[in-house]
């Protein structure tokens, strides 16, 4: 008999240790934070960046004006080193991402980096007084604007739509 109290024995602690790693998986999921939504979007303020721009840069420094409050500016940066290249990301309200950029860098180059390789369409728009080529192909689509030795780019993963709409809210100063 002795050779059955064993096997009991060996199965009865198979039992109790299956039942504490379930008793410790259960109080491990209890405290993980299971919150599906997404994540907060991390808003940046750029007025200073903009204003230092402003100073600094050889070109007319575009930002919007009058958007929503559902567009957020998530990334800026100025390097007057760097061709006077001027950047500021956000999220649009679409959960897109869109982008302006302005530098007196040589254009075919600008544009490249700026869309992240998308090419010219021979299609032009007219936004705000202002003739935009559209490019597409790339990660990005864009617009683009060329004068007065700076090249200006709207670009991101919205649509030629939603790009239009941040394009129209630059104001140049």
């Amino acid at each position: 008999m002795a050779g059955s109290n064993g096997k009991q024995k060996t199965v009865r602690d198979m039992i109790l240790s299956l039942g504490l790693i379930g008793l410790m998986a259960g109080v491990i999921y209890l405290f993980i934070p299971h919150d599906d939504s997404a994540p907060e979007i991390k808003t940046v303020d750029y007025r200073v960046e903009l204003l230092t721009a402003r100073r600094a840069a050889s070109y007319p420094v575009a930002a919007p004006e009058g958007l929503s409050s559902d567009w957020k500016a998530t990334s800026v940066r100025f390097q007057g080193d760097n061709f006077d290249a001027w950047h500021l990301g956000f999220h649009a309200p679409d959960g897109e991402y869109v982008q302006v950029e302005q530098s007196t860098q040589k254009p075919s180059t600008f544009i490249d980096e700026a869309s992240q390789g998308a090419e010219a369409t021979k299609t032009t728009q007219e936004i705000d007084g202002r003739t935009w080529t559209r490019y597409t192909g790339g990660r990005y689509d864009a617009l683009v604007h060329q004068g007065d030795g700076v090249t200006t780019v709207v670009a991101g993963t919205g649509t030629i739509g939603r790009l239009a709409e941040m394009a129209g809210a630059l104001k140049m100063a």
